[in-house]
């Protein structure tokens, strides 16, 4: 449902927009569809005795499970897959899609990732 919902918003909106107008619209499609979606959701960094509260904001996270870590970039990097790898991670997440908007077809940006470390 998450990757038809990105489709959606891709075809509608073509790309060459910026990242914030694709965050609010599949916010706005994944909510119609029923689901529990969280924008810019804080993700703490904890360190020995240390928590920075504000150390990274997922884009969007739905049913507290699954992050979205939208892009709107030429392509996507080694960079871009370390910081959802990261995310994932730090708030033991089992699941995360990185989608490049700034594509042609979507399926050609979207790239799913598992944590390990679960």
């Amino acid at each position: 449902m998450v990757i038809g919902k990105a489709i959606e918003v891709h075809r509608a909106l073509g790309p060459g927009l910026l990242e914030s107008a694709y965050q609010e619209c599949l916010m706005y499609e994944l909510k119609e569809g029923g689901l529990f979606v969280e924008r810019e959701k804080a993700l703490p960094i904890i360190y020995k005795e240390v928590r920075l509260e504000h150390g990274y904001r997922l884009d969007l996270l739905v049913e507290g499970e699954l992050v979205l870590e939208l892009k709107t970039v030429e392509q996507l990097t080694d960079v871009h897959t370390a910081q959802i790898l990261t995310y994932l991670r730090l708030g033991n997440f089992p699941v995360g899609l990185l989608i490049n908007f700034h594509v042609k077809l979507l399926r050609d940006g979207i790239r799913r990732y598992a944590n390990s470390s679960l």
